[in-house]
């Protein structure tokens, strides 16, 4: 199973992008989808989570009323749609999957490898 984050890039103050994170191989099913994100000289924060139906979602304070996470499971991928962008969203975005890959097998967790979002004028 591979997490594969895109849409990452360097944006003006006030501006949006969307990021999206696909997971592809041999899925049974995927659970909760979360984004994560570390800034420079900071511990990874929890930015937002969707559960595997999309009917539950949580953001970290800093986003609420900015951001907004959505998956679509057709095509095993989530997105995050960032809005009001501000310099201190400056970081790499790191998404997470909780995914079983049999029936049989336990749920884990797997990670993509980062996008870089740059917040700057």
């Amino acid at each position: 199973v591979q997490l594969q984050a895109s849409g990452g890039g360097l944006v003006q103050p006030g501006g949006s992008l969307r990021l999206s994170c696909a997971a592809s191989g041999i899925i049974f099913e995927i659970g909760d989808m979360v984004w994560y994100r570390q800034g420079p000289g900071n511990q990874r924060e929890l930015v937002a989570r969707i559960s595997s139906g999309g009917g539950s979602t949580n953001y970290g304070d800093s986003v609420k009323g900015r951001f907004t996470i959505s998956r679509d499971n057709a095509k095993n991928t989530v997105y995050l749609q960032m809005n009001s962008l501000k310099p201190e969203d400056t970081a790499v975005y790191y998404c997470n999957a909780a995914i079983r890959i049999y029936r049989s097998n336990p749920w884990r967790n797997f990670w993509g490898q980062g996008t870089l979002v740059t917040v700057s004028s």
